[in-house]
């Protein structure tokens, strides 16, 4: 028998939220694990945990908070809180792939909610990436804009594969009304909850 999950607490102090820009190949927990490097390298703010997560080979904004009531609230999926990216897929992006992700795809795991999803041109917003994106002369790229309302393990990967559009970049622009906004990657700044 399962025990019940703990109810999510409130902050004894006032709810604090931050919105850091997780660099690539950093985890989405503060320790690191032997082999990549946690949060703490660039949060070291006690009492604030992650709100939901990022792969380590994804990028972007990241929420943390002191707060498990909003913790929970970011996080459940049953609140849909929206979540936007910018992939740079590999292959030539068609509009049956795009309505395929708008209809929502089925997976390994069961069928996907309806994404928004659009073509756009490369962000002028990007920072460089480290280790850059493979380049390939022969294969074309391009970038997508897709928003989802949950958040399975690797969903976006495994969507876009689904629909022969193999992933080479992630990035995480904003959950919710927040933005990532001008922060470099590392960088972090307090949001009003």
């Amino acid at each position: 028998m399962s025990r019940p999950r703990p109810r999510p607490r409130a902050p004894k102090g006032p709810t604090r939220l931050v919105a850091l820009n997780k660099p690539m190949n950093v985890l989405s927990q503060f320790t690191d694990d032997g082999h990549w490097p946690g949060l703490k390298r660039f949060v070291d703010l006690p009492g604030l945990y992650p709100a939901g997560r990022l792969d380590r080979d994804s990028e972007g904004l990241l929420l943390l908070t002191n707060d498990g009531i909003l913790q929970a609230r970011i996080t459940d999926p049953k609140d849909k809180m929206p979540k936007t990216y910018a992939v740079q897929v590999e292959g030539a992006i068609t509009e049956d792939a795009l309505q395929a992700l708008r209809d929502g795809v089925t997976l390994n795991d069961g069928p996907t909610r309806p994404a928004e999803a659009r073509t756009i041109p490369e962000p002028d917003w990007l920072w460089p990436r480290d280790p850059p994106v493979r380049f390939r002369k022969s294969v074309p790229d391009g970038w997508i804009e897709l928003t989802i309302t949950e958040g399975r393990n690797r969903q976006i990967r495994r969507m876009c594969a689904h629909v022969g559009l193999p992933v080479l970049r992630l990035v995480r622009r904003r959950i919710g009304r927040y933005e990532i906004g001008p922060l470099a990657p590392g960088e972090w700044r307090d949001l009003t909850p």
